[in-house]
């Protein structure tokens, strides 16, 4: 599957949930993840770009989603964030973990993430906190023009999107602290 998405970054999600109401979008939930990022010890996905992450997920409101394991290849050309995602279910996060530094993966970022989900036509629309980094909003579709769409809906049409990932931006955040980005939390 093909992940592609618009992120930006936006200083609160109160004007963003209000014109999702208004638009008719429908509430999923909300969510509080715990993500680890794994790679081989010599750094090999991050060199070609890859990345693989369990996800653990607390359910606040809504529509309860399970711990995951994900793939997501290097980034491909175009307007939005575009990439391989290879995505599964798994029922206990931890043993995945476990069994993913038996075969030597280590965990090289992890931390929290406040997730709130909405869908409006065929996007899902993520409004993200997470911590030393903020508040976002990300918009995920099958095509650019289904994200176009919604970006003029909710008044993000010609705002800048942000390319770089999650972990990327916490792992920055934490190196200009000084510390490792190892449980990152709010």
């Amino acid at each position: 599957m093909i992940e592609l998405e618009a992120k930006f970054r936006v200083d609160d999600h109160d004007t963003l949930r209000a014109r999702l109401r208004e638009s008719g979008a429908e509430f999923v939930g909300k969510y509080l993840e715990w993500n680890t990022i794994l790679d081989r010890r010599d750094g090999a996905l991050r060199a070609i770009g890859s990345g693989l992450r369990v996800r653990q997920m607390t359910t606040l409101e809504g529509a309860a989603k399970p711990a995951t394991i994900t793939y997501k290849g290097p980034r491909q050309p175009g307007a939005y964030k575009n990439r391989e995602e290879i995505e599964t279910a798994v029922n206990d996060a931890d043993a995945a973990l476990d069994l993913l530094q038996r075969i030597e993966f280590v965990t090289t970022v992890s931390y929290e993430k406040r997730r709130e989900t909405w869908r409006l036509g065929d996007c899902t629309i993520e409004l993200d906190e997470a911590p030393l980094i903020g508040r976002f909003i990300e918009i995920e579709g099958s095509t650019e023009a289904d994200i176009d769409s919604v970006c003029d809906t909710l008044g993000l049409a010609g705002h800048e999107h942000i390319t770089s990932s999650y972990v990327r931006m916490i792992s920055e955040a934490c190196s200009d602290l000084s510390r490792m980005p190892l449980d990152v939390t709010f």
